[in-house]
């Protein structure tokens, strides 16, 4: 990916002229309790510097707290103002957010439809930059990079915005451009109204159903494209539980696409090198599981002394690509990007110290377990960090039975470094990274669900005027 990505991204995108009349838009915010973020988002969307009489905003609201009253009274707000802006409330979640978007696809009859979730700020020209794009017929959807309205709180937020940015910035560009498979991420995106038609609508038999509609838009012969150049900001999860759920659900609803489409992608039309792209890009969590597989194996074959005279070390050099892609993404996007690289540590421990979470999530999709079931990621305004009791009080989530799992195997990675330090001394560098990046992992979100109980239990407490 990384050396596509320096192949083609000085490569002159298709570009268009602005259109005689724009088309009409529809903006879809679908939100589930959102009380923190749901007044910036519409602020936001109603800002949009595009021709009113062209654009619609529909506020898709299954939330079953205050966020409903913020979200009516917004919306009543810019109706008085002259904003073609609805608000739909769905008291049963049926399908989550694929369901809320698609009962909402029969309420609109723009072209385009462009979704944003709730946590994200789009600027004022984000349509103006993206729909010349769809000048061509061919295409069916254009995604764009997201940014991060708080990448800087911490080192946990600084890791995420690394991986994030190397996701975006590298593989985005590398796989629109090269011809190969990529995806809507669900959010800052614009779709074609008869490409989701052509598709078959929206889908709730997977928690990914931006990755599923991808995939069949693209089976059926669409084009998808991205725009790097055009940024909406959003937030990164501050705490290690909401960075978990919202790693288990994208890991379980990509196995579960690869799971529905991976046959045909693999034996369809196109050539082998996509079609294999389009499998390795569906099944890369998968390194999840194989990594505990190595732990344990790796633990048998210490003790039994069956490594033989394998050259283990020569493995290593498979770890040489994420350091590349990542700071290729650094250096080419940001002036400080060498500065912002020196925390590619912490998303090494991160995300082997994943390796636990994942492996939960790929076993629920393998297994068919709760194929539909969306858990959302807490949001928390970048604009009020500064008040950590509003934040822990309302969405914080506590750690669950994975970090005493990530403990338990941080420590019997460990064990098994120090055996393979005087029998196989290849194996024993990544295995002991592998120990650090569990317990690192397991240390963090035991001392985040330990602060969470102690502030809940202080406010509980608290005399209330």
């Amino acid at each position: 990916m990384t050396v596509l990505f320096r192949v083609y991204r000085d490569r002159e995108q298709p570009s268009n002229p602005p259109p005689d009349k724009w088309p009409q838009v529809t903006i879809q915010l679908p939100i589930y309790n959102e009380r923190l973020v749901v007044r910036r988002l519409i602020d936001a969307a109603a800002q949009l510097d595009y021709p009113r009489d062209s654009l619609t905003i529909q506020v898709l609201d299954d939330s079953t707290d205050e966020t409903t009253a913020m979200a009516r009274a917004k919306v009543a707000l810019y109706q008085q103002r002259g904003v073609n802006i609805t608000y739909c409330h769905r008291i049963a979640r049926d399908g989550y957010k694929a369901g809320a978007l698609a009962e909402a696809f029969t309420q609109t009859s723009a072209e385009f439809i462009a979704i944003f979730d709730a946590d994200f700020v789009p600027r004022k020209s984000y349509l103006k930059h993206v729909m010349p794009q769809f000048a061509d017929p061919c295409v069916g959807m254009v995604q764009t990079r997201w940014g991060h309205l708080n990448a800087k709180h911490s080192a946990l937020t600084r890791a995420q915005s690394i991986a994030l940015d190397g996701h975006f910035i590298v593989e985005q560009t590398a796989r629109s451009r090269g011809g190969l498979f990529f995806n809507f991420n669900g959010s800052a995106g614009v779709w074609r109204r008869h490409c989701v038609q052509e598709a078959g609508g929206w889908h709730s038999d997977t928690v990914s159903e931006d990755l599923d509609l991808s995939y069949r838009a693209q089976l059926l012969g669409w084009e998808m494209r991205y725009l790097p150049e055009v940024l909406s900001l959003g937030e990164i999860p501050i705490d290690l539980p909401a960075f978990k759920r919202q790693q288990f659900r994208w890991s379980k609803g990509s196995v579960q696409c690869l799971l529905k489409h991976g046959w045909e992608v693999a034996t369809g039309s196109g050539s082998l090198w996509r079609r294999a792209q389009g499998i390795l890009h569906l099944s890369g969590y998968l390194v999840h599981p194989l990594m505990l597989l190595l732990l344990f194996s790796s633990l048998a074959v210490v003790l039994t002394n069956a490594a033989g005279n394998l050259p283990w070390g020569i493995l290593s050099l498979a770890g040489l690509g994420p350091p590349i892609l990542y700071a290729a993404s650094q250096v080419a996007s940001y002036r400080d990007g060498r500065r912002r690289y020196l925390y590619f540590p912490f998303l090494v421990l991160l995300g082997l110290g994943m390796s636990v979470n994942n492996t939960w999530a790929v076993a629920e999709a393998m297994a068919g377990r709760n194929p539909s079931l969306f858990l959302r990621t807490p949001k928390t305004s970048a604009l009020d960090l500064c008040s950590p009791d509003t934040r822990t009080q309302i969405y914080a989530l506590s750690s669950d039975w994975t970090s005493w799992a990530e403990l338990c195997c941080g420590l019997c990675s460990l064990v098994t470094a120090m055996l393979a330090f005087g029998r196989y001394p290849g194996m024993a560098p990544f295995l002991l990274l592998l120990a650090l990046g569990l317990l690192y992992t397991a240390s963090l979100g035991l001392e985040q669900s330990w602060n969470v109980a102690r502030k809940r239990r202080w406010h509980a407490l608290k005399p209330r005027e």
